[in-house]
């Protein structure tokens, strides 16, 4: 039951900085920054605020959203796996790529340890492995 709770919390903090606050961070962050002028930024901010909305409406029955939140997870870990070798390459901005990255890997992890797993009976937890059950 706590890990529900967990689970539940973290999907609505997420969900709001995502979709309330990832564009105030990603502009406080970057000096005022050439935010307006890279071509890649409204894109990348639309998909976050996109699956900021979709785990704020996942918290309501995570069970039922399992895809929803194993998405979200991995799409963190994908962007926090592409900010590392962008930090090898682009020196100068290499611990801001880091820490984000950083920030990134955590949520992913956190979402991958607190999820759903599949039970047939719709229950809240990790499912037995197969052979296990009785």
């Amino acid at each position: 039951m706590r890990r529900q709770r967990a689970l539940k919390v973290v999907l609505v903090l997420v969900g709001l900085l995502f979709s309330a606050g990832i564009y105030p961070i990603v502009t406080s962050v970057r000096d005022g920054w050439q935010a307006n002028k890279e071509d890649a930024l409204p894109m990348m901010l639309s998909l976050y605020v996109t699956m900021g909305i979709f785990l704020l409406l996942a918290a309501r029955n995570p069970s039922a959203n399992r895809g929803v939140i194993a998405f979200a997870a991995w799409a963190n870990i994908a962007h926090a796996a592409v900010m590392a070798v962008m930090a090898v390459r682009l020196r100068n901005e290499r611990g801001d790529l880091l820490i984000a990255g950083a920030v990134f890997a955590v949520i992913g992890l956190v979402l991958i340890v607190l999820a759903p797993g599949s039970n047939p009976s719709g229950e809240f937890g990790r499912s037995a492995p197969r052979g296990m059950s009785n």
